[in-house]
């Protein structure tokens, strides 16, 4: 087989196995994309109340595999959690409508704004998922929640004989709660919503031993709710992070790559070490799954050892997820592999006789991809950060941190913040501070949030610095580093 035949095969295995769409409402787990990483284990474990990520580092996923029992089997297994297989699972929230279970977003925009009290209402969900029978069967939510209301010694009887059985049983009840930020378009009412949820999972966990809550949420989130409600910071003592090291992020690259039913995925598989097999699908070799230097020389096979003529260009190994790493040194899967799948396109479409599979020009393009979808995500997330970013483009960074405030104060940012406040929320101040940074007036204390959410890190000599996979698509100019994103 020539290097120039071996290129395309394995360019058309990227194509095959890499999803093609990394949308978290997308993408089912299944056998084959299950893939588990040794950082995720602590959010899988049952007493694990809240699991914080960030948009595409997999809570609808693991929420979605948690549901599933062949998969939580699998799960189990692999991480060692045996209670994983000891589990009566039921969905307390997600983007799936399922208005059985737990009320959609239309019915519980309706609730909310007729001045139901969101602990009331997730008390309702959690009879419902618990068995109560005066809960099932053609029922409005309002009338469930009603009964909760007028019956509250009935709800505890049903917790506790609930516990008791679970007890008695050898299992653990388990509810989980997703996709949180579908709750309520405006933010102030889905903080509260989330509050409930919180003060809900807290109270299972103090007062029961075999009913448990897993809430899988966005840090801001799950900060903004801690604001309304008094004891939720206890939740943040068990709480677990989704994390993605490089090591993670490229052994789920070869993960798809090995699990793919083609001729190629077999010839990946023959020349990068022992895979095994395991529940119907391949597991990568460790040191394929956990040693830097192997993952780069497989990885420097399909896409060269450098961005360029020599190593001074990079290492594409690094290259790549360093250009996608927010301020926290964070990489999402989503993102990652978002990069690789426009790196391959741009390759076939533009360098389809390069020797290699991907050419490290896609991967600069693959970057700037990646950069403007995080940059739409946190638009959608928390729109103020554009606000705050804005005034800063066609600067380059790194960038002394006086003319970052004079900037803002040349812009009458804080101003701009509340205008769009205004429009956003009729409910006040409170309402205000939700839909924007919590500092609007404190430019100082504003840089500390957006370094929190990884938009701004600080340099050794007190510059303030973006990272590209922010920078790129809000046309702030660094030098020698990737071009922004054309319009």
């Amino acid at each position: 087989m020539t290097a120039l035949f071996e290129a395309e095969d394995y360019r058309n295995l990227l194509v095959s196995a890499l999803p093609p769409a990394q949308d978290a409402d997308t993408v089912e787990p299944t056998l084959f994309n299950l893939f588990t990483p040794d950082s995720h284990r602590l959010a899988l474990h049952v007493d694990t109340t809240v699991v914080r990520g960030g948009r595409g580092v997999g809570k609808t996923f693991w929420c979605r595999s948690l549901l599933d029992d062949q998969l939580r089997d699998v799960a189990a297994e692999e991480y060692r959690i045996e209670r994983l297989r000891n589990l009566k699972v039921s969905p307390g929230y997600s983007a799936i409508l399922n208005p059985d279970l737990y009320p959609g977003a239309g019915e519980l925009a309706s609730l909310v704004d007729s001045g139901v009290r969101a602990y009331d209402l997730w008390n309702a969900v959690l009879l419902v998922a618990l068995g109560q029978p005066e809960l099932h069967g053609e029922m409005d939510w309002e009338d469930r929640i009603a009964w909760v209301q007028s019956n509250p010694g009935a709800r505890d009887r049903t917790v506790a004989r609930a516990d008791k059985q679970a007890q008695a049983d050898k299992i653990t009840h388990l509810v989980l709660f997703d996709a949180l930020e579908h709750l309520h378009l405006v933010r102030v009412q889905a903080d509260r919503l989330v509050a409930g949820i919180l003060q809900l999972a807290l109270e299972m966990r103090l007062s029961t031993k075999n009913i448990r809550c897993k809430i899988f949420i966005r840090p801001d989130m799950f900060d903004g709710a801690l604001l309304h409600f008094p004891d939720a910071s206890k939740l943040t003592s068990n709480a677990a992070s989704l994390q993605w090291t490089t090591t993670n992020l490229y052994g789920l690259f070869f993960h798809y790559l090995g699990n793919h039913e083609s001729v190629e995925s077999a010839s990946f598989r023959s020349t990068t070490g022992n895979w095994t097999e395991h529940a119907g699908r391949n597991l990568l070799p460790s040191t394929l799954l956990g040693d830097e230097q192997i993952q780069a020389s497989v990885f420097s096979k399909l896409a060269g050892p450098y961005m360029g003529a020599n190593y001074r260009k990079g290492i594409t190994y690094t290259w790549l997820p360093n250009h996608l790493m927010d301020g926290v040194e964070q990489v999402s899967p989503r993102s990652f592999l978002n990069a690789l799948n426009m790196a391959v396109d741009e390759t076939r479409g533009k360098y389809a006789s390069h020797p290699y599979a991907i050419y490290h020009e896609g991967i600069r393009k693959g970057v700037q991809s990646a950069s403007q979808t995080r940059v739409n995500e946190i638009r959608e997330d928390m729109p103020w950060v554009r606000t705050v970013i804005e005034p800063l483009a066609g600067q380059q960074v790194p960038i002394d941190q006086k003319l970052v405030l004079d900037l803002w104060q040349g812009s009458n940012l804080t101003a701009t913040l509340g205008r769009e406040a205004d429009r956003a929320n009729t409910g006040g101040d409170e309402a205000k501070v939700r839909t924007g940074p919590r500092y609007a007036d404190d430019y100082l204390r504003l840089i500390d949030e957006l370094m929190a959410l990884g938009v701004m890190r600080r340099r050794k000599d007190g510059r303030i610095d973006l990272p590209d996979v922010y920078r790129i698509a809000f046309s702030i100019g660094r030098k020698g580093g990737v071009p922004k994103v054309q319009s």
